[in-house]
């Protein structure tokens, strides 16, 4: 009996040992072509960045070469340079650096991208590039060199002792930081050495972009705890002792407060509110509760968000936009001066569509933006500047506004609000220059916001 049950049962079991070891040898053969796959992928981007910045190089020489009037060719200079840079970031986010700091070129190869690509942009042949610019482009050749010339070093090391890029994964990821592995310490090097590098002057449209608020920036006298639990309580109309207050990034100019008070059993979700720390303005609300099925058209929507801002301060707030999505209505307002929208003081406004209540508020672009304009009239008249539009545009509301320009700088527009090609646009016309300042794509409910 036994024999005719091993007579049975060994062919299957060689059957599936035969089959395991091939399955096995199988799943090897993948890995081992996935890891072949990943090293060619690294091995590519590395060699691609190596090249681009010695191009990158060599493009800001060629820039700096010509005449200092060849408005056409500093502009077509510095789009080639915005390209390379741009293509450089791309390579360095295809190598495995989740665990090297690399952030220093990165933040430089960026500096370099924004800076090609704003001064590329504007009227070269009306606001030609300055000396102060001149400068910084000859800084950029220099360092760029220089990195180039480390990364050249390191790629022949690469290729040379056929370093895998595999290898450098999991150096970095073992923390091997006084290892032997060559790469880890030449890109550690790389990033250092630019670290070093004196501060440039990229100009304001640049700088504008990396400006990190700060309650510096602010004005008012420093809040305390004490002081923020009235304002909280006062807010949402319940007893300070409701109210827990904490404070954020205490000793450093971000400093703030966030105050919460907690739901209840009768639907009432928690609050949460933060306040600037230097004048205590009200920086964020957030009422967390479900919100049942919409019952409320966008008439009511608009009108309980209208007496929302007024009741608390937001005076002068014209609606611009609106979005629908989870049952709630969400409104961007922002202010007007003289009748001049200005987009800058910007608030959001969220509305629960059951029943009309403010659930959110977002009033940080307010709180560091807002302030007394002394505005110039526009120069051109609306006549004018209809002019610099599309014919085609049929223009359906037409507004001053004050909007963030390519250059950082505020620029007083004339607003044109339109449809063309089946979309509604808004369209901002320079109202000193007539140039176009920006153009952007708007839905049906954003100009009913608006109207």
């Amino acid at each position: 009996m036994y024999r005719k049950i091993s007579a049975v049962l060994f062919p299957i079991v060689t059957v599936m040992l035969i089959g395991s070891v091939y399955w096995g040898y199988q799943m090897q053969q993948d890995k081992s072509q996935l890891l072949i796959k990943a090293e060619n992928q690294y091995q590519r981007a590395f060699h691609n960045l190596t090249s681009h910045v010695e191009k990158l190089h060599e493009q800001l020489g060629n820039t700096l070469a010509v005449n200092s009037t060849s408005k056409g060719f500093h502009q077509k200079g510095l789009v080639n340079v915005w390209r390379l840079t741009s293509e450089a970031q791309n390579e360095i986010s295809q190598l495995p650096l989740s665990y090297l700091p690399f952030t220093e070129t990165e933040n430089f190869l960026s500096h370099i991208s924004n800076f090609a690509y704003k001064t590329a942009v504007r009227d070269l042949t009306k606001k030609p590039l300055s000396e102060a610019e001149f400068k910084t482009l000859k800084t950029l050749y220099e360092k760029s060199d220089e990195i180039a010339k480390d990364l050249h070093h390191m790629q022949q090391d690469v290729l040379s002792d056929n370093l895998r890029w595999m290898d450098v994964e999991l150096a970095i990821a073992a923390e091997e930081a006084n290892g032997n592995n060559m790469v880890v310490q030449g890109l550690r090097g790389v990033d250092e050495k630019v670290g070093e590098y004196p501060e440039l002057d990229w100009g304001p449209s640049v700088m504008s972009m990396y400006e990190k608020r700060s309650m510096k920036m602010l004005s008012g006298d420093m809040m305390n705890n004490e002081e923020i639990r009235k304002r909280a309580s006062s807010f949402v109309q319940v007893d300070p002792s409701m109210v827990e207050v904490s404070e954020n990034g205490k000793g450093t100019e971000y400093a703030s407060f966030s105050a919460v008070v907690k739901g209840d059993d009768n639907g009432n979700g928690n609050v949460q509110m933060d306040f600037a720390q230097r004048g205590g303005a009200l920086i964020s609300y957030m009422r967390t509760r479900a919100v049942d099925k919409k019952s409320i058209d966008f008439p009511k929507a608009k009108a309980a968000a209208d007496q929302f801002l007024q009741k608390h301060g937001f005076k002068n707030m014209q609606a611009v936009t609106y979005d629908e999505y989870h049952q709630n209505g969400v409104f961007t307002y922002v202010e007007s001066q003289n009748d001049v929208l200005v987009y800058p003081d910007k608030v959001t406004v969220k509305i629960a569509l059951d029943n009309g209540e403010a659930v959110g508020l977002q009033a940080s672009d307010y709180v560091f933006q807002h302030r007394k304009r002394d505005m110039p009239g526009p120069v051109l008249t609306k006549a004018e500047a209809r002019k610099s539009i599309n014919p085609e545009l049929k223009v359906k509301d037409e507004r001053l506004a004050l909007i963030k320009g390519d250059s950082g700088d505020e620029v007083l527009c004339y607003e044109f609000v339109g449809g063309i090609n089946g979309s509604l646009y808004r369209v901002y016309i320079n109202a000193e220059t007539g140039l176009e300042e920006s153009v952007e794509i708007i839905s049906a409910e954003d100009v009913q916001a608006a109207s």
